[in-house]
């Protein structure tokens, strides 16, 4: 399978080498390098099988999985769990969801569950850093619980030595997207605010696949600001931070919130700013964030089939608890939502729509389920 940094640097031409260069503004607009990256991505995903093809209902029969989403209050993590449940009823084994609202004490009573009730592996998704699970994390290997990681580390990080398998995102490459889409849309005349959490793993090389973009796609004209939103403060921090900014400088164009379930708090402060003219551009394709753009609240935002996330977080971890070979990039192509597309998704939208229906098909027959 082509790696999504090796399409991205033949598609985005010069834009791409810059960005890998990092050596500073560049002098002019990369405006058609980020056409071809923008237009890349608005082409419906193609399924190309990951890995070979396994019994995967033999192979899990009796076996089960907790997966413990970073906060089940945020839409994301919370589908994407739901999508985990649902795909291991349609296999035969168990997957359960532990509920907590992003509080690192709800984690380690998760952890607790896993282990007195002899579960065979723990999915740690979206946020959860084993880090501060330290002393669970080697209780639960002890009792032959296997730990993994998914939608968490990005492909250029190093997971946790804890984790016996870490399904990656290359974040830094929706980073450079992000500032692609910026740059064409204000024709190189980019001031963004860039809302991010900084406790969340990959949220730093995510911010910097975005600056670097704005500095060597954009180039000189192009600024940023940053916001710093810790989860559990989300609908306090975020709209006040992003009101304030509006407010000191009337010039911003863009706000960019990394997540897209911040954009619920981005929304109200422009809103109360009377800043309707500034654009929101953003990542994950969450349901709700989808029909904002089809309200005309949010302009873009780059989505992630959260079903074929959650076939691909279970393919890989099954590969492993089956003993096979397994890989650690998760595959799950990213597709550009807009109001060209978004109604494509549903109203209101779904989870798992709008990219087309090739990676239920391409999976079934992965699994040999038909």
């Amino acid at each position: 399978m082509i790696s999504y940094r090796t399409m991205l640097l033949s598609l985005a031409g010069g834009a791409a080498a810059l960005l890998a260069a990092n050596t500073g503004y560049a002098a002019t607009p990369d405006i058609e390098g980020a056409k071809a990256l923008i237009a890349a991505h608005s082409v419906l995903p193609t399924f190309t099988p990951p890995a070979e093809p396994f019994d995967a209902k033999k192979c899990m029969k009796g076996k089960k999985l907790l997966t413990m989403p970073v906060s089940s209050a945020n839409p994301f993590t919370k589908n994407i769990a739901l999508a985990e449940i649902a795909v291991g009823k349609e296999l035969g084994f168990e997957v359960k969801e532990w509920e907590n609202q992003a509080q690192p004490t709800q984690w380690v009573q998760g952890m607790e569950f896993a282990i007195n009730n002899h579960y065979d592996a723990v999915d740690l998704m979206g946020g959860v850093n084993p880090q501060v699970l330290g002393p669970q994390i080697a209780q639960a290997k002890k009792a032959g619980i296997k730990i993994y990681t998914s939608h968490l580390y990005d492909t250029i990080q190093t997971p946790d030595p804890s984790v016996d398998l870490s399904m990656q995102v290359p974040y830094h490459d929706v980073g450079t997207l992000l500032a692609s889409w910026v740059t064409v849309k204000t024709g190189g005349k980019v001031n963004a605010v860039i809302v991010g959490s900084d406790e969340i793993i990959p949220t730093a090389p995510f911010v910097k696949g975005i600056t670097d973009g704005l500095k060597n796609i954009c180039g000189a004209n192009c600024k940023f600001t940053y916001i710093n939103a810790p989860v559990p403060e989300w609908s306090t921090k975020i709209k006040i931070g992003v009101q304030s900014a509006l407010i000191a400088d009337p010039t911003i164009n863009y706000i960019i919130p990394i997540y897209d379930s911040m954009s619920q708090f981005v929304v109200p402060a422009l809103t109360i700013t009377g800043r309707k003219d500034v654009k929101i551009a953003t990542f994950n394709g969450t349901p709700f964030v989808i029909d904002l753009i089809q309200k005309g609240n949010v302009e873009m935002d780059v989505g992630e089939s959260l079903g074929w996330i959650a076939r691909s977080i279970l393919d890989g971890y099954m590969r492993d608890m089956c003993g096979l070979k397994t890989y650690t990039a998760l595959y799950v192509p990213f597709y550009l939502f807009d109001s060209s597309n978004a109604k494509n998704a549903g109203t209101p939208a779904d989870y798992d729509r709008g990219y087309g229906d090739q990676h239920v098909a391409g999976y079934d027959k992965l699994w040999m389920v038909k």
